[in-house]
C-alpha cells in the first residue's frame, strides 16, 4: 500500500484482485496518515483471532473461487451473532448443539443448520486446519426421493410451455441435469453447437454440480431456435435481462399440471431417477451430473436401477 491524496484527504492505496482500492486515512496531515497507514499494514499481518476475523480473511482469498457466495453471505448473517466474537477454542460442542436447538425452534431444518455450520467450520479450518473448534453437525437427513414421473414430467413441460422463457428452463434443467443456478447462469458462449455439448461450468473453476454435458439434436435445434431471438448474453433472459430465479414462474405451472410438491430442483432429481430406471451405469450418471464422488450417486439413485440387488435376490431362490 502507498499514500494517496485523494478528495482532500490521505488514502492508503492498493489493487486487489486487479481494481484500484483507496482506504481513507481521515487526515489531511501528511505524517498522520503515514502512521496510520503503518498501523493499518500491520493490522492486515496481525493473525486473526476470532471468528469475524477469520471470516474476513475467508472471504478476502477464497471469495473468488466460492461457488456460492449468497450461500455463504446468509448463512454469516446467522452465524455471526453468535460465533463471530469467539476464538475456535471457545467453540464447543455444548454451544453448537444449543445453535442447533435455537435453529430448530424458529423452524430451520437440520439440512440448513448443518449447511450453515459447515460454513463456520470452512471458514475457521481455513485459517488453522488443526483448529480446536470442536462443531458438532446434525444428523443428515435422508436424502429426498420424491421425483416426477415421465408423465408427470411431460404435463409440467406442457404447462411451462405457456411462458417461453420458463419452457425453456424446464427442458435444459431436465436434460442437463443441471442445478438452476448453473441453467440461470449459462451463456450462449459455453453451448456448443458444432461439438453439440453444454458446458454448465465456468472455465477451469470447479463448482458444485456442474458438469459438461453432450446435447441431443432435439436439444440443440431448440436451443437455436431461442438463440435467433436472443437479446442478452444468457440463455435463459426474459425482456433482454438474466434471471435470478424461476421459482414462482415455476410454482405456478407445477400447480396446474397438479405436481404443486415440485421444485426447480426436482427437475435435476428426476433425470437422475430416470437414467438409473433406464440402466445407465451410476459412473456415467455421476460424471452428467457432476457429482465430485460415485458413491454420492450411489447412494441416492442405485435403487432405482433396474439390477439394483437383483444379484442378492438371486441368491435367495
Amino acid at each position: 500500500m502507498r499514500l494517496v491524496w485523494f478528495r482532500g484527504k490521505w488514502h492508503a492505496y492498493e489493487r486487489a484482485d486487479g481494481q484500484p482500492r483507496r482506504t481513507s486515512l481521515g487526515t489531511t496531515d501528511r505524517q498522520v496518515a503515514a502512521r496510520r497507514l503503518a498501523d493499518l499494514e500491520a493490522g492486515r499481518c496481525r493473525k486473526p483471532t476470532t471468528v469475524a476475523e477469520m471470516h474476513v480473511v475467508y472471504i478476502e482469498e477464497r471469495g473468488p473461487h466460492i461457488a456460492s457466495r449468497e450461500t455463504l453471505h446468509f448463512a454469516w448473517k446467522r452465524l455471526s451473532p453468535v460465533f463471530g466474537h469467539l476464538r475456535p477454542d471457545q467453540i464447543t460442542r455444548a454451544i453448537t448443539r444449543a445453535y442447533a436447538a435455537k435453529e430448530r425452534r424458529r423452524g430451520v431444518g437440520d439440512a440448513s443448520i448443518r449447511r450453515d455450520l459447515g460454513v463456520l467450520s470452512a471458514v475457521v479450518r481455513y485459517n488453522d486446519r488443526y483448529s480446536p473448534a470442536v462443531i458438532e453437525m446434525p444428523p443428515a437427513p435422508p436424502p429426498k426421493s420424491r421425483h416426477l414421473t415421465r408423465d408427470q414430467y411431460r404435463a409440467l413441460r406442457d404447462e411451462a410451455g405457456k411462458t417461453p422463457h420458463l419452457y425453456l428452463f424446464v427442458v435444459l434443467a431436465y436434460r442437463t441435469g443441471g442445478r438452476a443456478s448453473a441453467v440461470l447462469e449459462l451463456t450462449w458462449d459455453r453451448v456448443d453447437f458444432i461439438g453439440n455439448q453444454i458446458r454448465l461450468g465456468l472455465g477451469e473453476r470447479r463448482a458444485k454440480g456442474r458438469a459438461t454435458v453432450p446435447m441431443t439434436d432435439e436439444t440443440a435445434d431448440l436451443l437455436r431456435e431461442f438463440r435467433q431471438a436472443a437479446l442478452s448474453d444468457y440463455v435463459v433472459e426474459y425482456a433482454g435481462r438474466r434471471l435470478g430465479s424461476v421459482k414462482k414462474a415455476f410454482a405456478r405451472a407445477a400447480a396446474r399440471a397438479r405436481v404443486p410438491w415440485a421444485t426447480p430442483h426436482t427437475l435435476r432429481h428426476s433425470a437422475a431417477v430416470h437414467m438409473a430406471e433406464s440402466g445407465v451405469p451410476m459412473a456415467e450418471i455421476a460424471q452428467f451430473l457432476g457429482h465430485s464422488s460415485e458413491s454420492v450417486t450411489y447412494r441416492v439413485y442405485a435403487r432405482f436401477s433396474p439390477t439394483y440387488l437383483r444379484k442378492a435376490a438371486g441368491a435367495l431362490e
